[in-house]
This record gives structure tokens, sequence and C-alpha cells, in this order.
């Protein structure tokens, strides 16, 4: 096949990078790839310890897409085998190891939604596993490969050097995952390795152990955390201030909708294809309004995971529910709201209490939670923020009852 110029290749895949190690190394082997007619491996390890994932992960994946388009190939490792010893990246304490069965139900949930962003043709990503070629290390060839590190280089590593000066226990086992990840590099002979920020220290090891096998050192390519929605911490489904991928069309317009102004041309830069000179315009105050940038954002994001008829809705039903109703409009739900029905018996003189709803509704898990929500302004009947629940209120069928600004419930009230 016949690849794009070196150039063309390196404006896109350098775009959003926090590092490159190194540059020059990258370029020649995208000068080299062109020369031989011969696809890249870049390499993508994908740590199954947890089975969803949110925009923050697809950075990444939207980097090693971008090689792909390119016609490099992915070579996709789940870490089914190191996720038995767990990553200590960015942790303050010894990770929990899962059982065989725990990694292999994430892994099959985590890749298929990679797969929404990875182009999952054969051509274009081969699938391992690394316990292919690390299940069956005797204790001398692990021996070997701990050789290969030292004590005081282990402890360079941020995560390693908090632990130590804060008195916390190190296991000998942890030190063996950043080798472990790079016998992985070595097994597969990766050209390039993506990875977060957090996963620094462990690319670099592949680096290391491919020059001891006498193998060309991988080009490693390392992309920023996402921060999340607060606008302070990285993305996070702990935090709650996250997209997640299987979001529908709807709530993802609307979270992507809050996202901080400050944090607009991150978002373009590391989650979208927008080119550059149009985020320069979507980012600058004085040509574009920031809810007009945010509309472009969530409108591209949302259609890029569903499609362009269900982003057109998501966005229809945002500016419906905050641009419309807030201009007096009346109150507009998004489609596929649920319809709750009241029975007569359950009111009184035609009034019910605002708890009983929400309850009924299941906007609170218990009444104390419905008063807190209440309390603080979360919970709308037609629009109308009613902070005392116990106070009886009138409603008739096709009144909507709201907890913050995605959840709502049309109310029918029976004959």
């Amino acid at each position: 096949m016949a690849f794009p110029s070196v150039e063309q290749q390196l404006e896109v895949l350098l775009r959003g990078c926090e590092a490159v190690y190194s540059p020059a190394e990258l370029r020649a082997k995208l000068e080299g790839s062109r020369e031989q007619d011969k696809p890249l491996r870049v390499k993508l390890g994908l740590d199954p310890t947890a089975p969803d994932i949110h925009l923050g992960h697809t950075v990444v994946f939207r980097k090693i897409r971008e090689f792909q388009d390119f016609g490099h190939k992915a070579v996709v490792i789940v870490g089914d085998y190191t996720a038995m010893v767990g990553d200590p990246s960015e942790k303050s304490k010894t990770r929990p190891t899962l059982s065989r069965d725990q990694v292999e139900a994430n892994a099959q949930t985590y890749l298929d939604q990679a797969g929404r962003v990875l182009d999952t043709r054969p051509e274009r990503l081969e699938l391992r596993r690394n316990s292919e070629w690390l299940a069956d290390l005797s204790l001398a060839d692990a021996l070997r490969l701990a050789s290969k590190m030292t004590v005081a280089r282990m402890l360079e590593r941020d995560t390693f050097e908090k632990r130590y000066k804060g008195g916390v226990e190190i296991y000998l086992h942890e030190f063996l995952y950043p080798l472990l990840q790079g016998r992985d590099s070595v097994a597969i002979e990766a050209d390039i390795e993506l990875g977060g920020s957090d996963q620094t220290f462990n690319n670099l090891v592949g680096r290391d152990l491919q020059r001891d096998a006498g193998q060309p050192p991988q080009v490693v390519m390392i992309m920023p955390i996402l921060v999340g929605l607060d606008g302070v911490e990285k993305m996070s489904k702990s935090l709650g201030n996250y997209v997640a991928v299987t979001d529908s069309a709807h709530d993802m317009f609307g979270k992507l909708m809050s996202v901080p102004d400050e944090l607009m041309r991150n978002y373009f830069e590391l989650l979208t294809a927008v080119d550059s000179s149009e985020t320069n315009t979507l980012c600058d105050l004085a040509k574009t309004h920031p809810m007009e940038a945010k509309k472009r954002l969530a409108r591209t994001i949302a259609e890029e995971f569903h499609s362009a008829d269900d982003a057109d809705r998501a966005q229809s039903e945002w500016e419906a529910i905050h641009q419309k109703s807030a201009a007096g409009a009346g109150m507009v739900v998004p489609e596929g709201t649920p319809t709750v029905a009241l029975e007569r018996e359950q009111m009184q003189d035609g009034k019910v209490r605002l708890l009983d709803l929400v309850m009924l509704c299941g906007f609170a898990s218990s009444r104390s939670e419905g008063r807190r929500l209440a309390a603080e302004g979360g919970i709308r009947l037609n629009g109308q923020a009613i902070q005392d629940v116990n106070e009886p209120v009138e409603v008739k069928t096709g009144d909507v009852l709201q907890r913050g600004k995605r959840r709502f419930a049309q109310l029918e009230v029976g004959q």
C-alpha cells in the first residue's frame, strides 16, 4: 500500500502528545516503513482490571486509530497475565490481584467497548494475550529478567518513591510488573508503544529490554491524562466526572455541555479530529461563544459513538430543555423519558408529597437522600425547584419531575 508522506503522518500523530521518546526516532521509523512499504507494529497494552471505559481511556485509543488509518498495524495486548500481578501505576497501595475468570470477563467487555474507536479488521488489528509468553517463564527466566533492573532505578518511579518515603509497603512482585510489560514489547517486536503519562516508566523499560534483546528500541509516545468534567481531577468513574463510551447520545451530549471553558481546547485536541485551525476559532472567545463551541464538541463526540441522527436528536433535546424552556416555551422532556403512573389512592385531594414522588420515580435510594437532593435544589417539578419535600403538591398527567440536569420522569395520574 502507499503510505502518506512522513510529514503528513507526523502532523497528525504528534498532535496532543505529552512526550515522545524520541521524535527523531519516530521520523526514522516512519521513513523506513514508507521506504519498505511495511506497516509499523504499534503496541497498546490493555490492563483488564475494570470492565468499563470512558472518554479518558479513548485518548490513547484515538492515537492508535490514527496509526491504523495511516496503514499501520495495532497490536493490542490483553494483560491477562500481568493483571494477576497488578500494575502499581498511580496507586498508593498494592493493587489486589484478580482471578482468571474476572480478567477474562473484564477483557471481553473492555475489547467490545474499545472496538468503538479502534479498527478491528484483522489487517489492522492483531490481538494477543501476554500469557502466551509469560505464563511459561521458569524461575530462572524470571531471575534473568529481574537482573535487567536495579532497585535504585525502580525506586525512581514516582509511585514507588512516594510509597517508600511514606513508609508504605512495596512488595517484591510489584517490581516485576514494569519488567513483564517490557517483556511484552520484546515478544511482539513493537516499533511504537502508546500509553498514558502514568505508563511512562513501564514503556521506557520496554525500550531497555528490546536493546538488551538485540531489537531496535520502540518509540514511546505518551498521551496526557484527560481531566474530568469537574475540571480538577482526572476523569474517573469513581469520582463521577466521566463520560462513558456506552452512555446514550442524550447523556453524552448533556455531560459534555458541562465541560469547563478552560478545558475546551484540551477536549477538542484529545477527543476529536477537528483540525487545528477550526479548534483555534472555536476556542477563541472573540470568535465563538463558549456554548456554541461546546455544542460542536458534544455533537462531534456523540456522533462518533452513535450516529448523526442520534447526535441531532440529542442536541435538539438539550436545546429544548435548557434553552427553550428557559425562554418560557414550556417544559420539554427528552425522547424516551419514562412515564410513571400515580394512582388516585396515593394522593389526597389531588395532591401528593414531593418526597413520595421522588421515591416513586426512583430518583433516590432512600428518603434521606431524597430530602438532601431537594434541599440542594436538585429536584424540580415542571422546571421549578421544590425544597420542602414534605409539602403536598398538586400534580396532573403530563407533569414532569426532574432530578439534576439529565433525569426526568413524566407523570400519569390515574382516573
